[in-house]
């Protein structure tokens, strides 16, 4: 008797965070038997800018099937716009080439939605991972929109599962897998503090914050403003910084140019990437978490961190215990900067899920029901 077809997943990846939480999902796809995985690489992993941080899926020992290049300056809502458009372009070219059984998406992001804009006009079905969550920002309706572009839903929390079912969603297409982004991050966590300030160049006894602040599309006029307060405050609170410069979206060159202007301050260390093993052991080493990062809202709450969240970017996102609120003010930042430090560790709990999401994902994908007809269901509300 013949074995089954090896059921193909195409993967679309944009950024150094979408990689960093699916990575250990997507190994676990590869080492699947009855499955075949595909990566289409595009965004800032290509830029020499952000890192050539594609490199990191090389390394990983995963296949980069296709590159879709795209423009990164200037980074202005138009030029987001815009390569949503490339991408769909290419993206369709790429699936059409791949023929994929699946195409998988993570989150929010403009390469998410065009990648489940060119599936489902090509009639393959979407899988989409960490659906149904809020932000109060465009990210929001971004988010919404490839759910409702997508067949399956392997949300990360109840909550997330439920409203997608209260959009219209089949709740037998909507399963609660939890965050990926928490399978493994104990392992990841290995590089102590004394090895991380010192390759950084930062003292080991004073307090560190990593700081991770990305501009909000709405708000990009304001971005460099807000770092510059952000920056001062923890300055002034006798805090040292270890930063990582944001991503590519609207206002992210005032972002750099803030941080870059700081950089050479004693106590201040700057970088464009970290490995994800390097990323995850400054949040679980550091003594606060600040920024607007949803590694902040979702991974750090494993490691107890305090975590001060800025302004609006995660605003209706569910909190775990570890998260303070605050707006990018300096007295309301010095405020939570001394509660945070004072407060110290939180026990690790985390809503997100119990780091076991790659394998409920992998088994999913694997028993999907992938006919025409259940297909049409899917989306027949």
């Amino acid at each position: 008797m013949a074995e089954p077809p090896m059921r193909k997943i195409c993967y679309v990846s944009g950024t150094r965070a979408d990689f960093g939480l699916m990575q250990s999902t997507l190994l676990a796809i590869q080492a699947h038997p009855s499955m075949e995985l595909a990566i289409v690489v595009t965004g800032m992993h290509l830029s020499e800018r952000y890192g050539n941080t594609v490199d990191d899926i090389v390394r990983a020992g995963l296949p980069v099937t296709q590159r879709v290049p795209v423009h990164m300056d200037p980074p202005t809502g138009a030029t987001m716009a815009r390569n949503v458009g490339r991408m769909l372009t290419a993206f369709v070219d790429a699936f059409e080439e791949i023929r994929p059984d699946v195409v998988l998406l993570l989150g929010d992001r403009g390469e998410m939605l065009a990648g489940a804009l060119a599936a489902i006009h090509l009639n393959i079905p979407v899988a989409h991972i960490h659906g149904g969550e809020r932000s109060g920002t465009v990210d929001e309706p971004v988010r919404h929109a490839i759910s409702k572009l997508s067949h399956f839903h392997f949300t990360a929390t109840a909550d997330a599962a439920a409203r997608l079912v209260r959009m219209g969603e089949r709740e037998d297409h909507v399963r609660v897998t939890g965050a990926p982004g928490l399978d493994g991050v104990r392992e990841l966590a290995h590089i102590d503090r004394l090895a991380l300030c010192r390759d950084a160049g930062l003292r080991t006894d004073a307090p560190v914050a990593l700081l991770v602040f990305h501009p909000v599309l709405q708000e990009a006029a304001a971005a460099g403003r807000d770092t510059g307060i952000i920056l001062d405050a923890l300055a002034d609170s006798g805090v040292q910084v270890m930063a990582l410069m944001p991503n590519a979206d609207a206002g992210s060159n005032d972002v750099r140019a803030a941080l870059a202007v700081r950089s050479g301050r004693p106590g201040m260390a700057l970088v464009t990437h970290l490995p994800r093993d390097a990323f995850i052991s400054w949040m679980a080493q550091a003594d606060v978490m600040i920024g607007n990062s949803s590694a902040g809202i979702i991974e750090a709450a494993s490691f107890g961190t305090p975590v001060i969240n800025i302004g609006s970017r995660q605003a209706m996102r569910e909190r775990n215990a570890n998260v303070m609120d605050v707006p990018a003010e300096r007295e309301a930042l010095l405020d939570a900067v001394r509660q945070a430090l004072a407060g110290g560790r939180l026990p690790p709990a985390n809503l997100y899920g119990d780091g076991d999401a790659a394998r409920r994902i992998v088994e999913l994908l694997d028993q999907l029901p992938l006919d025409s007809h259940v297909l049409m269901k899917a989306n027949a509300y």
